[in-house]
């Protein structure tokens, strides 16, 4: 599991916060179905309150596991589904170290403990939770949120059902002091709390019409099919027709010289640190398009995976890219669902290999680990298309080009 932390402000005192507590909603700033990119920006406008920041994935199969956004000093994490790279659930795994406010009452931190009977007078009333006997928990749950309680061994038989009563008060007279609270969508009734009812939080549904990663279908050599919009964007495009089908880009930069141009014998240009060609970046829709400095005309696309791992992380919202073929050779196929000759960002390195056919040797990527502490890539290319693979054999890039 890799874990990267993002900065430390120092002179910032480590101690509870308060943040509004949203029921099935979220939490302060964060709101469940947030993309990871919009989690970001909240941490860097307010740098001051979320100084220590611990992103978590797993490296080797980063599709396998959440991507997670950890705040160790303020006792709670964010948990992201690491295909679509929206929250899906937040954990508060330390309540004395985060101040929740419900309806201007305060719960949770070193001063207002999160007590079983704290939580039931400010929540209300609500059904038997469900006892984890092998964790020795009970969880109470009301719509989008859940409270656990750890219950001590010596008063188990209060809970030895799969609902039990409600465990107000022990026979002592002390009550249970919730461990953790989760936050999830209630839309689908799910009951989530700890251990594998973790996996039962699914990111809310998309509104409609949204274009949060929109399926784009490539034809080689020809152009973008963007599904939802409807927008076709050829080869040889204006940035007049661009701005027209998608918008105003969010940046425009003059490229750099070409790197793989010397590979290129017939190539005629002077090698120069800035050529006359320019990008469009729509980080939105995590593509970026190249202009030709003298004919103003589309010459290149470059498709952003935004896999965690990648020096781009965090830069692009994923391209949901589809290249359907079943020999690329030039034929498109719109099929409805993805078939064993489609690249799509999930698919890997070894894979592509196996729709393709092996391309050789790959280029070596790296920007030096002062810039790009994840090392180095490769690129391999094709008729048409090269695509950027990280070590552990993941898609990072995908550049379409006209042969």
């Amino acid at each position: 599991m890799q874990q990267r932390p993002r900065r430390r402000c120092e002179g910032t005192a480590m101690g509870a916060i308060v943040l509004d507590l949203r029921p099935g909603l979220g939490i302060g700033p964060f709101s469940l179905g947030m993309p990871i990119c919009e989690a970001f920006d909240q941490i860097e406008q307010q740098p001051n309150i979320y100084d220590v920041v611990h992103v978590k994935y797993l490296d080797e199969e980063p599709l396998k596991l959440d991507i997670v956004i950890s705040f160790p000093d303020h006792g709670f994490h964010l948990r992201f589904d690491p295909w679509s790279q929206r929250l899906r659930l937040i954990e508060i795994f330390d309540v004395k170290r985060l101040q929740m406010r419900y309806a201007a009452t305060l719960i949770g931190g070193p001063s207002t403990l999160a007590t079983f009977v704290a939580v039931y007078t400010l929540f209300g009333p609500t059904f038997p939770g469900i006892y984890d006997k092998d964790r020795g928990v009970y969880t109470l749950f009301y719509p989008g949120l859940s409270f656990s309680f750890p219950i001590p061994a010596q008063y188990t038989d209060c809970c030895r059902h799969g609902e039990a009563e409600l465990p107000l008060e022990f026979p002592d007279g002390t009550t249970p002091v919730t461990c953790r609270v989760s936050i999830y969508d209630s839309s689908t009734d799910s009951k989530v709390g700890v251990g594998s009812l973790t996996d039962k939080a699914h990111a809310p549904p998309l509104p409609v019409g949204s274009l949060y990663m929109e399926e784009v279908h490539v034809e080689l050599g020809e152009e973008l099919w963007f599904t939802i919009g409807g927008q076709h964007i050829p080869f040889g495009a204006s940035p007049q027709d661009v701005w027209t089908e998608l918008g105003r880009p969010c940046g425009i930069h003059q490229k750099q010289v070409d790197q793989m141009v010397i590979h290129s014998a017939s190539d005629p240009r002077p090698r120069t640190t800035l050529c006359g060609d320019y990008f469009y970046n729509y980080f939105s829709r995590g593509l970026d398009i190249l202009f030709d400095g003298l004919t103003h005309k589309i010459k290149k696309f470059v498709l952003h995976t935004n896999f965690p791992g990648h020096a781009d992380f965090n830069s692009y919202i994923k391209c949901n890219f589809s290249i359907y073929s079943s020999d690329f050779g030039g034929s498109f196929h719109r099929e409805v669902n993805p078939s064993k000759h489609c690249i799509t960002p999930s698919t890997k390195w070894e894979q592509v290999k196996e729709i393709l056919g092996d391309c050789g040797r790959a280029a070596i990527q790296t920007k030096g680990s002062a810039s790009n502490p994840f090392g180095s890539t490769f690129v391999y290319g094709y008729q048409n298309v090269a695509f950027e693979v990280m070590k552990n054999g993941y898609i990072a890039t995908v550049t379409l080009f006209q042969s």
